[in-house]
């Protein structure tokens, strides 16, 4: 049964709401993280939002200091989660905050085009329709920082990660694989196909929001005009 509670140190618990991706299991994932970022309890640090999982770090001295009774950090923790869970808090709307996302696609931004459009059967302004006109959402950010996986892509456009792996690919690649869609924040090997390229910069370690995108986002991508 779900969801499920783990302690994973004196420091971090997780929550697990689910064992496969689905849109029910992202909105439990994404509705207690936002309780939390609204109502943080003493001691807490950060969230990793996933595809089924919520895991809490927090700060245990800070935590056990809060506490009136003596008790252990992580099982405090826990019955917040529990307790914001039971509450109406937990059922609000989650905010929809939606960004546009310009992709060149094809030709040398998306060299993975013409190869992708023969195994699926389409032809290249097909696969540039159905990923343009499809509405994403940012499931989680991780493989590298600022790595957005972002879901659900049309059923015509879902295909294996590539056999042999791109040594390098450039930073802004649009890339598609299995169900889901993806953009290299960097320079990076890839396995994924990559259909396109957007000008905007995924991640910037110098920024106050390092990450242009993170979990909950919703992202469309528009085509641009060489």
């Amino acid at each position: 049964m779900y969801p499920k509670y783990a302690i994973l140190s004196e420091s971090a618990v997780c929550i697990t709401f689910g064992d496969k991706p689905e849109t029910s299991v992202w909105q439990q994932v994404h509705r207690l993280n936002t309780c939390l970022e609204q109502q943080p309890f003493p001691g807490f640090l950060t969230t990793v939002p996933a595809f089924l999982t919520l895991t809490v770090h927090f700060d245990p001295f800070e935590v056990f200091r809060s506490q009136a009774q003596p008790n252990i950090p992580a099982r405090v923790v826990l019955e917040h989660l529990k307790a914001l869970q039971a509450g109406p808090e937990h059922l609000q709307r989650l905010p929809e905050n939606l960004i546009e996302i310009p992709v060149w696609y094809g030709g040398t931004f998306g060299p993975d085009l013409p190869e992708t459009a023969k195994r699926l059967h389409l032809s290249e302004a097909d696969i540039i329709q159905l990923h343009s006109q499809t509405l994403f959402r940012v499931w989680m950010i991780g493989f590298s920082p600022g790595f957005p996986y972002m879901g659900f892509l049309p059923a015509a456009l879902e295909l294996p990660r590539k056999k042999t792996i791109s040594p390098k690919v450039p930073a802004g690649s649009v890339a598609i694989a299995g169900n889901m869609t993806c953009i290299y924040p960097n320079e990076s090997p890839a396995g994924w196909h990559v259909i396109g390229q957007t000008p905007l910069q995924l991640f910037d370690p110098h920024a106050p929001n390092p990450c242009l995108l993170n979990a909950g986002m919703q992202v469309r991508f528009i085509p641009q005009k060489a």
